[in-house]
């Protein structure tokens, strides 16, 4: 009696083995890769690492690429901020730690600007750092932004928003009339926050999917 159920037992546990087998291997990779990637060695004022920084690096590349190859002039206010949005929040995404969206938007304009895609002066990085430190500051107080469509919209929107204030800083400098300033500004805010939402749009769900398959870790990843 007892070696019957001894061997049903191990008949049992023969048989919810190797069906479970695939889903604890899963686990165990997972565990593995998240173990590999915190134990990289971080640079860049010992922050990021060598994989998050290239991650980083083709995302401005991919904002540079874009300006450069789609400089049309639409006669649309603030349309350059549907790429802009859209690979910086996809790079907060990837890479979800404080200061990953401001080195993009740094590389990115310091990569204009030495190509000469930037033909308001150094005056443009503000329409690269401004947006990036919205999304850095934002995302220590909602770590799941780009991984939620209504905040990641209402977030990006906000973002895409300062192409108002370069806009107002640029007009400022050539010495246009406050009222002139004031009506740029709002024109630019205005039409950088629509085309902003639409870049951040489709962000949510290829995060979603990235994190689905283990190939980028979530904020919470110990």
């Amino acid at each position: 009696m007892a070696q019957a159920t001894g061997s049903g037992a191990g008949q049992r546990g023969l048989s919810g083995g190797p069906e479970r087998l695939p889903q604890r291997m899963h686990h165990y990779c997972h565990k593995e890769v998240i173990k590999g990637m915190k134990n990289e060695v971080a640079f860049l004022w010992n922050r990021f690492t060598m994989r998050e920084a290239l991650l980083l690096g083709f995302c401005a590349t991919f904002i540079v690429l874009t300006k450069a190859t789609l400089r049309m002039k639409l006669g649309i206010s603030g349309h350059s901020m549907f790429f802009l949005l859209f690979f910086l929040l996809l790079a907060r995404g990837i890479v979800p730690k404080t200061g990953a969206a401001t080195l993009v938007a740094l590389l990115a304009g310091g990569i204009s600007i030495a190509l000469g895609l930037a033909h308001k002066g150094p005056v443009i990085m503000l329409n690269f750092l401004l947006p990036a430190l919205v999304l850095d500051f934002a995302g220590i107080f909602l770590p799941q932004m780009t991984s939620r469509h209504l905040l990641c919209l209402l977030i990006g929107g906000i973002a895409a928003a300062s192409k108002g204030v370069s806009s107002a800083v640029v007009e400022l400098i050539a010495g246009a009339p406050m009222k002139i300033v004031i009506q740029a500004a709002a024109i630019e805010g205005a039409g950088g926050v629509i085309f902003g939402m639409l870049g951040a749009l489709p962000v949510p769900s290829i995060i979603r999917k990235l994190r689905t398959n283990r190939l980028i870790p979530s904020p919470g990843d110990k």
